[in-house]
């Protein structure tokens, strides 16, 4: 800053170009003391510090003062002006940005006392940017309740692998993750040779590092490859080199193709045996000139996935080939399932040393029965890092790094000695500490702001206690630590009161098989069972229903032949030795239908008597259920709702029978009580057959659902049909099912929207279909049979007058428009086209023109 006699300059780094100037009359007046950094205001009675609030936070150099060097070390030693909390002769800022402490690339930024990092778009999350917002595989997606998708994953967490895009299936038992690549299906090959072949780069979706991270882990991997050849030679040559190979995830040259495996230069119809021409191993090899294919999977995993494939002879003459690498496709985690169990108070298993001096994190699941035990601890000359069980309701994270023992503990407000698994992931940085219980329940401790930040451990890692105090009892399962798995079922093998593995998945993860599946355990996991439920996927939760046609109709055999007629002569129940009861006395039947035909038969069970039970949509669109079990002139019949039900939209419909009592539920509605007159008999006798559509049956049968529902039949969509313990509908649309079931006409497998409304219930008072209400009187006659409401109808009829009326106006004031189009008015007397002047012409034709003309008044032009 240059101050001067109407002059002032202010320069910044020494550079002209950011000079300030001004030549506008100014006078500074300077005192004899200068203040650098701040000002200390003693006569301000409300300044309790004495020093400006805004005082500059940094270091200053080379200070010159009317161009003389201010001499600091004067300062200093009290010679020369005073100062008051600044380091002289050296600068104190601390870059608390370097090193760089935010990971995964987030962005650091300081203020005077601490640092922050931005995790914007980096995928992790925390005070460090260190954890991982996404799953580590699709089998943790799925366990959380997720479908088919395409998701992110992060096999390694917080490890140095970023995130990337994977497609998950999840429509099987077992879960299935596929990463593409870019190659186009059938790329034709053409000019190729084994001197100089052509050679086909695949790209993935992600690196050789992510995709590894992926196989490591599978259970298994396969990746479809198939080469379509015209006088295209692949493998085998006279001197043994094949002509066309691939290259896997190590960069290795492998020899086989899809359907072999590795060291067996063949291809799968070498290993089968049925080659085209049996001197080859390959099709292609046998080099006709008709089109051929070898295709098959390539399943050793440690080989995928394709990385190059070259291929060798497409130069001659008519010689082609086509080549396909499909995606690569991986099933399983087996680090999600890795588990061990501890049988004994002094079990443990011992690994290496955990390093994780600034950053660490560590993650697992556990369950257990005992009220207390050490997870996991390492241990250093002072430093230690532990995560326990310390009651039934806490677990601690404790640690030390130089500063004295932290501990952190994180409440529950149920058991956890429930034997049920529950997740604990615990973190420590030099920003904070954070132990977090289910996700749910969390406790965060800041770092001190001053003080030893690194983690110094030296003895082996020890999951469970090494001493035997306070040892767990109890399973853990996917223990990973800085995104690393440790293979706990592996050294459970060779441990002492470890076992490998853990059963009971089936406590924790039972609640997932939904609509009656059972939960089925397996070593590493569990499986949902769905064989006796009307429903269908991993989860039991995927409505199977088929669409009918007119004609369309299922038929179950509920009893075998053999077993009828044996029931028929004795003319007693043998339910105890058949799959279910012939003689019945209690039934469960559960449908959704939509439909807009009426009449039809949407449910029927017929007998060996004249028993039967029926649901049937009348002409009119309600429903009723009728049933015959004899001791009763006609059939019980029960019109279960008053509306409309065939107007295309999917309705629920289950049914409960018990001796004499009914419960019916329609949709969302309540359910309503039924009971048989007392007449009727109680027992369902000899049930034979169930149909689904339409009936077609021998023997008696009630004529009145021949004639007023039986033609043409149910059109429209079934689904979740199930009656008692058996699934009807799925049994006729598997194709893997052995049931007795057969079905007529066309039923086509469908998603059509025929499942239960999820609107919630209304209470009695506001629900305009409730039959107890008696100011709501319903009848079969005053049921609208299209389903359209009278008010609605009424209100429309206004509208639409309202609309032709304007429609009408627009016409009127149109057609006057254009009929005036063009025309105009004047004085003109008709006739004046014959005049010789529009005088005469005026008083020719006008006659109400009385003016006399004045001759005295006549105009000359001269």
């Amino acid at each position: 800053f240059l101050a001067k006699e109407n002059f002032a300059m202010l320069t910044v780094d020494g550079d002209e170009a950011s000079a300030v100037r001004t030549n506008t009359p100014i006078q500074i007046t300077t005192g004899g003391t200068y203040h650098f950094g701040g000002k200390f205001f003693y006569s301000l009675p409300m300044q309790t510090d004495g020093l400006c609030s805004r005082s500059f936070q940094g270091c200053m150099q080379l200070i010159q003062v009317d161009d003389q060097l201010a001499d600091l070390t004067a300062v200093e030693q009290g010679r020369l002006g005073a100062f008051e909390n600044v380091s002289l002769d050296m600068c104190a800022i601390i870059d608390r940005c370097m090193p760089n402490h935010c990971e995964h690339g987030g962005r650091c930024t300081q203020t005077w006392n601490s640092f922050s990092c931005s995790c914007d778009g980096t995928g992790y999350t925390g005070a460090t940017c260190h954890t991982s917002v996404y799953e580590q595989s699709c089998e943790a997606y799925k366990h959380v309740g997720r479908s088919s998708d395409l998701y992110w994953i992060d096999p390694d967490g917080s490890g140095p692998l970023g995130p990337f895009k994977v497609i998950c299936n999840m429509t099987e038992d077992k879960v299935w993750t596929t990463v593409v690549n870019n190659l186009p299906a059938q790329t034709s090959v053409t000019g190729s040779s084994r001197e100089r072949r052509t050679v086909l780069q695949l790209n993935y979706s992600a690196t050789m590092e992510q995709i590894s991270a992926i196989t490591s882990s599978a259970e298994h991997c396969e990746q479809h490859v198939a080469y379509n050849c015209r006088m295209s030679r692949l493998l085998n040559t006279p001197d043994g080199t094949p002509y066309t190979w691939w290259v896997g995830r190590g960069n290795e040259k492998h020899f086989y193709w899809g359907g072999s495996a590795p060291g067996i230069q063949k291809c799968s119809c070498g290993i089968e045996r049925n080659c085209t021409d049996p001197k080859y191993h390959c099709n292609c090899d046998a080099d006709q000139k008709q089109w051929q294919e070898d295709s098959g999977l390539l399943v050793y995993k440690d080989h995928l996935p394709v990385s190059q494939v070259a291929v060798g002879d497409t130069n001659r003459p008519g010689s082609e080939a086509k080549l396909t690498v499909g995606p690569l496709r991986c099933q399983g985690d087996r680090s999600y399932w890795n588990a061990a169990s501890f049988n004994t108070p002094s079990s443990y298993l011992h690994f290496s040393t955990f390093q994780g001096e600034t950053s660490a994190d560590i993650s697992f699941y556990f369950k257990t029965s005992a009220p207390y035990g050490v997870f996991l601890e390492n241990l250093g000359n002072t430093d230690f890092i532990r995560l326990e069980l310390k009651s039934p309701t806490v677990v601690s994270f404790s640690f030390d790094v130089g500063n004295g023992p932290v501990e952190l503990n994180v409440h529950s407000p149920t058991p956890l000695n429930d034997d049920q698994w529950h997740r604990v992931s615990a973190e420590r940085n030099v920003k904070e500490a954070i132990l977090q219980l289910d996700q749910q329940y969390k406790e965060v401790r800041p770092a001190p702001a001053q003080g030893h930040t690194r983690l110094e451990l030296y003895s082996q890692l020890y999951v469970g206690a090494a001493g035997g105090q306070r040892g767990f009892l109890g399973c853990i399962r996917s223990l990973k630590m800085n995104g690393v798995t440790l293979d706990l079922e592996e050294r459970a093998k060779v441990t002492p009161g470890v076992k490998p593995g853990c059963s009971g998945h089936c406590t924790s993860f039972g609640m997932y098989c939904r609509n009656g599946g059972k939960c089925v355990e397996k070593y590493n996991g569990y499986s949902c069972d769905c064989s006796a439920t009307a429903y269908d996927g991993p989860f039991c939760t995927k409505d199977v229903g088929g669409f009918f046609e007119a004609g369309t109709l299922i038929r179950y055999n509920l009893v075998s032949d053999v077993v009828a007629a044996a029931s028929s002569v004795e003319g007693k129940s043998v339910g105890t030795s058949l799959p279910m009861e012939t003689n019945l006395t209690r039934e469960d039947v559960a449908f959704s239908f939509s439909t807009s035909s009426t009449p039809s038969i949407l449910f029927y069970i017929s007998s060996k008597t004249q028993d039967y039970m029926a649901v049937v949509l009348r002409q009119n669109g309600t429903l009723q259920l009728r049933y015959n079990l004899g001791g009763l002139r006609e059939p019980f019949t029960i019109d279960l709702d008053q509306r409309n039900l065939a107007n295309g939209q999917p309705h629920s419909v289950n049914i409960t029978r018990i001796e004499r009592d009914i419960y019916v539920q329609l949709d969302h509605y309540p359910s309503v009580s039924y009971t048989l007159p007392e007449a009727s008999d109680t027992q369902f006798n000899l049930v034979k057959t169930l149909f689904l559509g339409k009936v077609f049956e021998t023997g008696q049968i009630d004529p009145v659902l021949i004639e007023k529902y039986n033609t043409p039949g149910f059109v429209g969509c079934l689904s979740r049909v199930q009656f008692n313990s058996i699934a009807p509908l799925k049994a006729a649309l598997s194709t893997r099912a052995s049931a007795p079931v057969s079905h007529q006409g066309k039923l086509v497998e469908s998603n059509c929207g025929a499942s239960p409304l999820t609107i919630p219930p209304m209470s009695a008072a506001t629900d305009p279909w409730n039959q107890k209400d008696p100011d709501f009187p319903f009848n079969e006659e005053r049921v609208i049979p299209d389903g359209v409401n009278r008010n609605s109808a009424i209100i429309g009829g206004i509208i639409a007058v309202v609309i032709f009326t304007i429609l009408c106006t627009l016409v009127f004031l149109i057609r006057y428009m254009f009929r005036h189009k063009g025309t105009y008015h004047t004085n003109e007397a008709k006739g004046g086209e014959s005049s010789e002047s529009a005088d005469t012409a005026i008083i020719g034709t006008d006659p109400n023109f009385t003016e006399t003309i004045d001759e005295s008044k006549k105009e000359w032009f001269i």
